[in-house]
């Protein structure tokens, strides 16, 4: 795809990513609540994952607000430029790890540690899902800009970049 074609999905598969790990997230609280988890309720353990989820929801309100109000990925769409800075320094997909963060506080807020199995699998989704779709059409625009991007820049979890 040449910079005079028609730009990428302004959504791209962002539904389909978040909704899996909502649903997830939703079907895992709701088994917990049934009872259908008792053992992983520790009492030792509800401060610690309160304060987990606290934290969780500070990193993902920030990626999410970094990605949609102060990087301009609209205009980095709509003119096909790879944004590069703010929080897609620190992660490639801000936006979706957010979310990730927001379901793993959810089932932090749960307290109870059977839940934390998913997190890894919002992980595995996660990096399939853009491997198979989204990268491969960065890959395709960018070309060399956008591998040398992935080499210094983590997919799913924020992290300082790589120089």
């Amino acid at each position: 795809m040449s910079k005079n074609k028609e730009h990428l999905p302004m959504i791209g598969v962002g539904p389909l990513c978040v909704g899996v790990m909502i649903v997830l997230t939703a079907s895992g609280i709701l088994l917990s609540r049934m009872g259908l988890m008792e053992t992983g309720k520790i009492a030792a353990l509800q401060v610690p994952f309160f304060i987990a989820g606290c934290l969780l929801v500070i990193g993902g309100l920030s990626l999410y607000a970094g990605a949609l109000f102060f990087s301009g990925i609209d205009s980095h769409i709509k003119q096909n430029t790879l944004a590069q800075t703010g929080v897609y320094a620190c992660v490639r997909n801000p936006i979706y790890s957010a979310f990730m963060m927001f379901c793993t506080a959810a089932l932090c807020f749960e307290g109870n540690a059977l839940l934390l199995v998913l997190p890894p699998i919002f992980w595995l989704w996660m990096t399939v899902l853009m491997k198979h779709t989204e990268e491969k059409w960065l890959l395709a625009l960018h070309g060399d800009v956008y591998r040398d991007y992935c080499h210094r820049v983590n997919r799913c979890l924020p992290w300082l970049p790589k120089k």
